[in-house]
């Protein structure tokens, strides 16, 4: 055995600890706003606990762990703590950038270890019941934060020509469209086009159709719906799925009523994960290691849960061309999006 490279390990194993450790404090500022009041400024403790209205104990145990992690800078002689503006950046605020609110679904995938681990023994998945309303809750408030800031800029102006086809009015349906965010923002944005948005939770449709009300939408509809048996007679202009695809128990089934339901000379943008689907070629990708053990907690055991594929978080470019193919999608364009997880499939239907 090779000392030096078993004593490096062994450094190696404490960053992945402490950075599991950071992560909970992440959290723990996300979900109690003291990032949002330490990007106000530098303070004491004390000052920082009451900007936030929180106990003061409480926070200056945890500025020892994020002062001590690099995140937030401390002057001793005054006891005053700083969140440098680059960090804050990535930390506060309620737009697309701030990475603490990946936080709570890191945290939240703890609770399903031994879920997951039964799995491992005995076959089968962990249900997608099981993740709800949790999981679905902390995923629509990031994605609402992204795709607030980036839906327009970073996915639906890097295909070109599309913008303009939304301005002259379209028919467009969102498949597994949840809360239906991206739904309504879209008809919104463009009140020429039409929109549906179908997803399998009725919950999720009955907030869709809520915020479609408030947002005084005439152009936003939402049913609840199977990806894999879609109505009749359908010929939409443009289909979209965002991150939806690889959860599925059948995803080549989905893809084939997806190819059903365009019209001629239709266009499906699938935003799905950036990877490929060989090990290899993931591995100088800094994600990696993210996007396989969420999948591992999450995208896979939820799918293998239904027997399904289990395809995992990283199908890659090279299985998702195959199964586009297969559905009937053979003209494709793969263009990088805002998100450097995703990227944009545009398949064009002849």
């Amino acid at each position: 055995m090779d000392e030096v490279k078993a004593k490096e390990f062994v450094s190696r194993i404490a960053g992945f600890y402490n950075g599991t450790a950071i992560t909970l404090m992440i959290d723990v500022g996300f979900r109690t706003g003291l990032w949002d009041a330490a990007a106000a400024g530098p303070a004491s403790s004390h000052d920082l606990a009451q900007r936030a209205g929180l106990q003061e104990r409480y926070v200056r145990e945890w500025l020892g762990a994020v002062t001590s992690a690099g995140i937030v800078e401390y002057d001793a002689a005054s006891s005053i703590y700083t969140l440098p503006p680059e960090h804050a950046h990535s930390l506060a605020g309620n737009g697309g950038s701030n990475r603490a609110a990946n936080a709570p679904l890191l945290t939240y995938l703890g609770k399903h270890v031994s879920s997951v681990v039964s799995a491992f023994k005995n076959g089968g998945g962990v249900p997608y019941s099981q993740f709800r309303p949790e999981f679905t809750g902390f995923m629509d408030e990031r994605f609402r934060r992204e795709y607030d800031q980036f839906l327009l800029d970073g996915y639906i102006r890097k295909v070109p020509g599309l913008e303009a086809r939304l301005e002259s009015g379209v028919s467009m349906c969102d498949i597994g469209c949840g809360t239906g965010h991206n739904i309504n923002l879209l008809a919104k944005a463009f009140p020429q086009s039409d929109f549906t948005g179908y997803d399998i939770a009725a919950d999720a449709i009955d907030l869709a159709r809520a915020e479609a009300t408030k947002m005084g939408l005439e152009n936003a509809h939402f049913e609840v719906q199977d990806a894999t048996d879609l109505p009749k007679n359908l010929a939409f202009d443009l289909i979209t799925t965002f991150d939806a695809v690889h959860d599925q128990a059948n995803p080549q089934a989905a893809l084939h009523e997806i190819s059903r339901c365009l019209a001629p000379g239709g266009t499906y943008l699938m935003i799905d994960i950036k990877a490929s689907s060989k090990l290899e070629n993931n591995l100088d990708n800094p994600m990696s290691p993210y996007l396989y053990a969420v999948s591992t907690m999450h995208c896979m055991t939820v799918s293998l849960a239904e027997n399904g594929a289990g395809l995992g978080t990283c199908w890659g470019q090279e299985l998702a061309l195959e199964m586009l193919e297969k559905a009937g999608l053979t003209d494709v364009d793969i263009f990088d999006s805002t998100n450097p997880t995703n990227c944009i499939y545009v398949c064009r239907k002849p």
